[in-house]
């Protein structure tokens, strides 16, 4: 604190000093607020649900649709298409197909970002499922597709480096499947890789 010599405050320190002591409050104030609105975990939401009538999941799960994009695809796919995994993995390679069509291809740039849109609308996809043969099957696809485009995909190391990464992620989803099962998706993926 400032002080005169004979040990008064002045007022323009003292508002300084007093104005800063509140901001600090104040700042405290909003971490302590925003650390108590951590999200629940996941078995404490459980747990919740488990006790929410079944008009009130219906409701939740009409809010989520509403509230976010993603959540509706994932509803959708849930309610409509997990019944028929084949179905929903014809229809995710015919996506990127029409992707793969669309494809600018004068320039590396245009195509790196039409390239990398189409994998993370396949990772997408790749998530609702949650499963590893399906995942394993989209990717193999975007590769065959990838490796078959008119870009020298092999010197530029961006797209050569989505390239590896797809490979690691398929041979990571095969290790996980039955050995009968490995063997034919290996020999698919086999075709599938380019010698350098």
């Amino acid at each position: 604190m400032h002080r005169l010599d004979n040990g008064t405050l002045t007022i323009p320190k003292a508002l300084s000093w007093y104005t800063s002591w509140l901001s600090a409050c104040y700042d405290l104030a909003v971490l302590v607020y925003f650390r108590s609105m951590k999200a629940a975990s996941v078995q404490e939401i459980r747990q919740e649900l488990k006790e929410k009538s079944k008009d009130e999941l219906i409701a939740i799960c009409q809010r989520l649709a509403r509230f976010k994009k993603e959540n509706k695809e994932l509803l959708d796919y849930l309610l409509f298409n997990s019944h028929d995994e084949d179905q929903y993995i014809r229809e995710v390679k015919e996506e990127i197909d029409e992707g793969f069509q669309s494809l600018n291809t004068s320039s590396t740039f245009l195509a790196k970002k039409t390239l990398r849109k189409m994998l993370r609308i396949s990772n997408k996809y790749i998530r609702y499922t949650g499963s590893k043969t399906a995942e394993a099957e989209i990717l193999m696809h975007y590769l065959k597709r990838f490796t078959a485009i008119d870009l020298p995909w092999k010197k530029t190391k961006v797209l050569k480096n989505i390239y590896l990464a797809q490979v690691k992620k398929i041979n990571q989803a095969i290790e996980t499947m039955h050995e009968e099962v490995q063997y034919d998706y290996r020999r698919e993926l086999e075709k599938i890789l380019v010698v350098e």
